[in-house]
């Protein structure tokens, strides 16, 4: 095989090892995340089981892509909630879908404090939050 194959054969082999490291994208709402210099990488808030709660900037609250109300929030069964909100939503916004979810372990997520332009996919990041009953 002559040397300029050779390379095309392995690009080809390492950019197909790298489309198949970024997870499928899970849906879900999308919000702007504030930035928290303390967070670390979670990437089990990317796991097809993870239960994702959203606040979006106007204050309305999703599981996964289903709007949901607060009082529901309780009922969630999962060992980990995830938690995004939109950096232009109400405190209170948050503050409520926290008390919802009180007793359960909860990560808060944020968005990471830096990617690269030829970074693809970004893990998401947070901060495990304890919440009392």
């Amino acid at each position: 095989m002559k040397p300029s194959h050779k390379a095309c054969s392995m690009g080809i082999v390492l950019i197909a090892g790298m489309v198949a490291q970024t997870p499928a994208l899970k849906q879900g709402i999308a919000v702007a995340m504030p930035v928290a210099s303390h967070a670390a990488e979670v990437r089990a808030a990317d796991s097809p089981n993870a239960v994702v709660v959203a606040i979006t900037a106007n204050g309305s609250t999703f599981v996964g892509a289903a709007r949901t109300e607060l009082a529901s929030l309780h009922r969630l069964t999962a060992p980990t909630v995830y938690v995004k909100a939109d950096a232009q939503a109400q405190y209170q916004a948050l503050l409520a879908v926290l008390d919802a979810l009180r007793g359960k372990s909860v990560v808060l997520l944020s968005a990471p404090l830096k990617t690269t332009a030829n970074q693809v996919y970004a893990w998401p990041y947070g901060t495990k939050l304890t919440i009392s009953r």
